[in-house]
């Protein structure tokens, strides 16, 4: 029987769309929520701590918690190819958080980000095929990104 669960974070971080047409290429935040979505087989090994469950919750918030939440908290999304805020950004010095990637940083694609942090930490204990299925990132309240490999 598979089934699926949901598990998220929320962060507050910056980014800016540096070649966006409009008001997001300016530098500013939201709060995010990060919401890893996994399928598999509900676990049917008699008295195991996880017996009904595909994986405990209390695991998926700590690896959310881990690989999401405590690298983006308060922190700076920038691509870098965005030169300008670059040098922005490293006038703050290294106090600042600032995390520093390969890609524009939108909703979109910080979907596909956290997908690729998170998936290699679920791992399917007794054999229930256990998988991150999707990972969902809202960066306002009517806006969501979605990614599904």
């Amino acid at each position: 029987m598979t089934s699926t669960i949901r598990r998220w974070v929320e962060t507050d971080t910056g980014h800016r769309v540096p070649n966006h047409r409009s008001k997001c290429r300016n530098f500013h935040g939201h709060r995010y929520r990060w919401e890893a979505e996994l399928e598999g087989d509900v676990v049917d090994e008699g008295g195991a701590s996880e017996e009904g469950m595909l994986i405990d919750f209390n695991d998926v918030s700590r690896i959310l918690k881990e690989h999401i939440h405590d690298v983006l908290d308060h922190a700076f999304v920038v691509f870098e190819g965005d030169a300008s805020a670059l040098d922005a950004l490293s006038a703050l010095g290294d106090d600042h958080r600032t995390l520093v990637v390969p890609f524009i940083p939108t909703a979109e694609n910080l979907a596909k980000w956290a997908f690729l942090q998170v998936a290699p930490h679920i791992s399917s204990t007794y054999g229930n095929n256990l998988r991150l299925a999707a990972f969902h990132v809202r960066e306002t309240p009517k806006s969501w990104a979605s990614w599904v490999p």
